[in-house]
């Protein structure tokens, strides 16, 4: 604000400085946002679903949890030691324990997790999620050890309570899709303490009726219920036994949203009790259909197969009357015409061809003289013998020359024409060297003298520098 006016020749401070303003960096900002988040609100406890699940070679796991509303990104290290690490999945509702924190390079807000905690299913979830793993690392859902169910059994076992829905619902279909079928009851408890042995011990009891070829297949079923109703069976010693089991085994327990160990240990899994009575007898069923529509099938083929062999003899007929002898005789006739025809035009294209080749010939060499192109050649040839002649003499000439030249100056520079013009070599008598200062003579010294014509030698008696 502009300061106010003093008199009426004060107009105040026409231009007010900027206010003073702190600018923050990204990194600034970031770093302080996140040193707020981890004072102010810290570790924390919240819950929700996992999505976007990723785990990475390293052993890191980043997701996010998310409501209705909103999410929030996760991410749980592999140096953190937390229980059920292995059961976190997409869809998986959660609780978390974690501490708030920015993840700077994103300038994003998550959740370090230090401990994991499932909802909605509690102790029995994990339990089962364990034993799956367990199992299933033992080879007992591998799918090449699955048995195809027999089409069209005769007698069947059933692993059920008598008073339960899920044998009436099993009844009820198999009167009205297969009447004929046999059904032996092996009663048991399907729910409580103690119900998983019951049911392990009447698969063994079925077992051990069953003689070759006396017993088809064995259903395992009950309605639906909560998981605790259903726990019997996801104990192991009803999975064990499943898998131990010499006849091939149906399960069909609780709804089909419900999934027990036995589902996966079982040959065939069917979701509802009435769905594995109709996995039993669809062969039967389909055939009953099979039988009830053959008459008109039957029709069909037959006239299917009269109109295709009636083609047939059409076409037989039509290859006989093309394949008559007097057919292929005028067949070869007309060919012997066109090949005639083509040997003719070709003869004649060929002696065109001929006649044009040797009139061109014939013309060529009217046109060409041939002693005037000796003549021009040998003329040619004359030439060039008389320039090579040329050119010897004139090269040996040159390098006559240049040898004189080069005597002349080799003699003009050798040590003859200096000693002609008076000079002389003086040399040491005792070793040959040449003296050339007179600082190397000493006094008494024999010195030898070369002159143009011949040699001498004397005693040097003193020094003149």
């Amino acid at each position: 604000m502009s300061k106010k006016p003093k008199s009426q020749w004060d107009f105040g401070e026409l231009f007010p400085t900027e206010a003073t303003r702190k600018v923050f960096s990204v990194s600034e900002l970031t770093s302080q946002v996140k040193r707020l988040l981890e004072e102010q609100v810290g570790s924390v406890w919240v819950t929700g679903e996992i999505t976007n699940l990723r785990v990475q070679s390293s052993g890191h796991i980043y997701f996010t949890l998310k409501d209705a509303v909103s999410q929030l990104s996760c991410v749980l290290f592999s140096r953190e030691n937390v229980p059920h690490r292995e059961l976190i999945a997409d869809g998986q509702k959660v609780l978390l324990q974690g501490d708030v924190t920015v993840y700077e390079a994103r300038g994003q807000y998550q959740l370090i997790v230090r401990a994991v905690e499932l909802q909605g299913v509690g102790a029995l979830q994990i339990a089962f999620a364990k034993l799956k793993q367990k199992l299933a690392a033992e080879g007992l859902f591998a799918p090449e050890r699955k048995r195809p169910l027999p089409k069209y059994p005769e007698r069947i076992g059933l692993v059920t309570s008598p008073a339960g829905a899920a044998i009436r619902d099993v009844l009820h279909v198999v009167r009205r899709r297969n009447p004929a079928l046999e059904i032996i009851l092996a009663s048991c408890r399907v729910q409580g303490e103690g119900a998983a042995h019951e049911i392990a011990a009447a698969i063994r009891l079925l077992n051990e009726f069953a003689a070759p070829g006396n017993l088809d297949l064995i259903l395992i079923t009950r309605g639906g219920g909560s998981m605790e109703d259903l726990w019997a069976f996801n104990e192991e010693v009803v999975a064990r036994t499943i898998f131990e089991s010499g006849i091939p085994v149906v399960s069909a327990v609780g709804h089909e949203i419900d999934f027990t160990i036995s589902d996966f240990v079982a040959d065939v899994r069917a979701a509802t009790p009435s769905a594995g009575a109709e996995i039993i007898t669809e062969g039967v069923f389909a055939s009953r259909e099979f039988v009830a529509e053959a008459p008109a099938l039957m029709q069909q083929r037959l006239c299917r197969r009269l109109e295709r062999e009636r083609e047939i003899s059409q076409q037989l007929s039509q290859r006989l009357a093309r394949a008559h002898p007097r057919q292929r005789l005028n067949e070869w006739l007309q060919r012997l015409d066109d090949l005639r025809a083509s040997l003719l035009r070709c003869a004649r294209q060929v002696v065109r061809d001929r006649c044009a080749t040797w009139r061109n010939l014939a013309e060529r060499l009217g046109r060409s003289q041939l002693a005037q192109v000796v003549a021009r050649c040998r003329e040619v040839l004359l030439q060039e013998l008389r320039r090579l002649h040329e050119q010897r003499q004139a090269r040996f000439s040159d390098k006559r020359s240049l040898l004189a030249d080069l005597e002349t100056r080799l003699r003009l520079l050798g040590p003859e024409q200096v000693l002609a013009r008076g000079y002389s070599i003086t040399m040491d008598a005792a070793s040959g060297r040449v003296l050339r200062d007179a600082a190397d003579v000493t006094g008494g010294q024999r010195v030898k003298t070369r002159l143009k014509k011949g040699k001498f030698c004397s005693r040097a008696e003193e020094r003149d520098y």
